[in-house]
């Protein structure tokens, strides 16, 4: 089946072409390069796994229910809006929220992918260029994964935001080398990061937690890869320049903020626009979204503040956001939890599967004794 055929509205193009800026960087620089860089190229290389293999694709999804958390969590629940629907409706709420959302982390993957390419492109250092080559690798695993889920699982896709877009958009045509850095790596990964891991904390579904538990695994990675190329850049860089990147990343993250109201599934679903507008007031007043998108903001803060864009106009722009306190929070520690939470998942599976082996064996062992 072709994706175009589950997508709820039409996608514009079957391409979306960008005309990219920039040069193509060689380096004649064969060296070692830098210890941690290549540390992480190594790491990047020990962790590669194969999405056919490691996920479970026989777990059920029930399509209505795709995350299994409350209702509580719905913008509209407990809103005159909810109240009046029926169970038909309520259904199609839950289904096309989680195909929303589901279907902008696919985008975003696709994305992801793109711009590490051109990171291998246009980044002068060679070490940047061998972790960026295995990052191009993960997210095509990704956008592979994501793509399955919701071609076998969701049977349901939307297009890409327009918010998610435009973000794109900005960082793939600038000439810049740090840019696809900057959008890629510390805004859009940043964020994806934040809402896999609320999302992975709260399911109680299986198989959607094994993905968003082994996504964000290599996601961890990519993220420190960020930090530690611009950190060492953006060291060397005038006010000015300094200034047009803090511009990017404000208009970055209220962009990534706007990307998260999802008012395209309620005009989907059939509502008035009046209805329509009571679904996005009841989004921007839900005590749970507030403190969702809050929480969204926890790697992109911390990870700005590293790299050196730190100035005051910056950090009101994050003051106004109301997620300023978010600066406290260390990188180091979230990127140790998601490795471990991978590594559990994974020994649990594992440790069943041998369990289930070991009674095979031994149902087998009693059939040839009688």
């Amino acid at each position: 089946m072709s994706t175009h055929d589950l997508y709820t509205i039409p996608a514009e193009l079957s391409t979306w072409n960008v005309e990219m800026s920039g040069s193509s960087r060689f380096t004649w620089e064969y060296d070692d390069g830098r210890d941690r860089m290549l540390a992480l190229y190594q790491k990047g290389k020990d962790k590669q796994w194969d999405s056919a293999k490691r996920i479970d694709w026989d777990l059920e999804v029930d399509p209505y229910n795709v995350l299994g958390i409350p209702d509580n969590t719905i913008a509209i629940y407990g809103t005159p809006l909810w109240d009046k629907m029926g169970e038909k409706q309520r259904q199609d709420v839950r289904l096309h929220g989680a195909a929303w959302q589901f279907s902008q982390f696919l985008h975003g993957e696709q994305g992801a992918m793109i711009c590490s390419a051109k990171i291998v492109e246009s980044v002068p250092d060679l070490d940047s260029k061998f972790y960026a080559a295995t990052q191009t690798m993960d997210e095509a695993r990704h956008a592979e994964t994501y793509a399955r889920f919701l071609q076998e699982k969701v049977g349901l896709a939307y297009p890409i935001n327009e918010h998610l877009k435009a973000l794109l958009d900005s960082t793939l045509t600038d000439s810049r080398w740090d840019m696809p850095y900057l959008g890629m790596q510390v805004l859009i990964e940043g964020l994806a990061l934040a809402a896999f891991g609320v999302m992975r904390d709260i399911t109680t579904k299986p198989l959607p937690k094994q993905i968003l538990a082994y996504v964000m695994q290599d996601e961890a990675r990519h993220v420190a890869f960020g930090r530690m190329a611009l950190r060492d850049y953006y060291q060397n860089l005038s006010e000015s320049e300094l200034r047009e990147r803090e511009d990017f990343v404000i208009e970055g993250c209220y962009l990534m903020r706007d990307r998260l109201r999802g008012k395209e599934t309620w005009e989907t679903i059939g509502l008035s626009k009046a209805e329509v507008a009571q679904a996005m007031e009841a989004v921007d007043q839900s005590d749970y979204l507030r403190i969702f998108r809050s929480l969204l903001f926890s790697r992109i803060v911390p990870c700005v503040k590293d790299i050196g864009l730190w100035s005051p106009r910056l950090q009101q722009a994050y003051a106004d956001m109301g997620v300023l306190e978010m600066a406290g929070q260390s990188l180091e520690t979230l990127m140790k939890q998601d490795e471990d939470i991978a590594e559990k998942l994974d020994e649990a599976r594992f440790a069943e599967e041998e369990a289930e082996r070991h009674a095979e064996v031994t149902a087998t062992i009693a059939l040839g004794t009688d």
